[in-house]
């Protein structure tokens, strides 16, 4: 069995390849791919051959962790779904001789059944935020059990990432929080928050600040609007050292958290969400290409300010 895949065969350099897949085994899917997203945090990084090590990072490989498709056949021992299930799928393992890190941009992938999360069909290509969704609500919980944490009152970025958060915030009815955005033209698009450019903020009191820009200078200028005992969580991803002056920091007794990827917790948090509409999904999705014109996606993807969310139609 083959099917079209995204191809990253060097640092920027793309092709849409036709793989052969992995054969199925009695607990996999085969999922009919709609849509898959282009991340522009890790999958940047893989793009541009700046992604620090991991194992298994190697040239050529199949990216991709934001897919929606559905449901065309089962193992024999799959149980929980059916066949025309609408899925979402963390990416797979299922192109033989590239590398699936992290295997989700294809028109047809095999994936172990447990990771096919059920979606309402209605949803459509905005299943694809899923992912992200759930890496934004992992910011709000530790551990295992989801224990909760501070909401953030001071989000850094108004990208993708940082809208999720802060309608969360919202919608869980807790304070607006303040957004800082550097860009104008990405200063739009607030939904009961404000954002405003970092030099217009003049508060000292901000007790959680989150930053979901991934600029490895932001904690030297947080720091100093931080209220004592404060902490920083840190929801980007970084490709340089993070290092800040300690003097600040010392007198505020700053606390600096990291925000790693999502747990299962936070998927089904999230996903209840989803269908319950509880989260504005509205205006995140700005730009929708073709697989065929995918060297173009990842263009604008990467290069236009204005393209909060890239989604990769394969559908014929």
């Amino acid at each position: 069995m083959k099917a079209k895949a995204i191809v990253f065969e060097a640092p920027k350099s793309l092709r849409v390849r036709e793989l052969e897949l992995a054969p199925m085994g009695p607990l996999d899917v085969e999922v009919e791919v709609a849509f898959s997203g282009i991340s522009t945090g890790t999958e940047r990084l893989l793009w541009e051959g700046t992604m620090p090590a991991f194992p298994g990072l190697s040239y050529p490989l199949v990216p991709g962790y934001e897919t929606v498709g559905t449901i065309v056949n089962m193992g024999e021992d799959v149980g929980g779904l059916q066949k025309g299930d609408q899925v979402f799928l963390p990416g797979s393992y299922a192109f033989q001789g590239v590398q699936n890190l992290f295997g989700g941009s294809g028109a047809r992938l095999v994936v172990n059944h447990e990771r096919a999360v059920r979606l309402d069909p209605s949803l459509g290509n905005k299943g694809v935020l899923l992912a992200l969704a759930a890496t934004a609500h992992h910011v709000f919980t530790v551990g295992r059990d989801g224990a909760p944490l501070a909401y953030p009152d001071l989000i850094i970025g108004h990208g993708i990432m940082g809208r999720l958060l802060a309608r969360m915030v919202v919608a869980a009815d807790k304070p607006a929080p303040m957004v800082w955005e550097t860009q104008p033209i990405r200063q739009t698009g607030a939904i009961g928050y404000e954002v405003i450019h970092p030099n217009e903020d003049t508060r000292k009191d901000y007790r959680c600040i989150c930053d979901v820009s991934g600029d490895a200078a932001v904690l030297n200028r947080v720091i100093s609007h931080m209220a004592p005992g404060g902490e920083v969580v840190l929801a980007g991803f970084y490709k340089q050292d993070l290092s800040f002056a300690y003097a600040p920091a010392f007198m505020r007794e700053a606390c600096i958290r990291v925000a790693a990827q999502w747990k299962k917790h936070d998927l089904d948090a999230v996903v209840a969400m989803f269908h319950e509409g509880s989260l504005p999904l509205d205006g995140l999705i700005t730009h929708t290409e073709k697989a065929s014109h995918a060297q173009h996606a990842y263009d604008v993807a990467f290069g236009d300010p204005e393209c909060l969310k890239m989604v990769i139609d394969w559908r014929e």
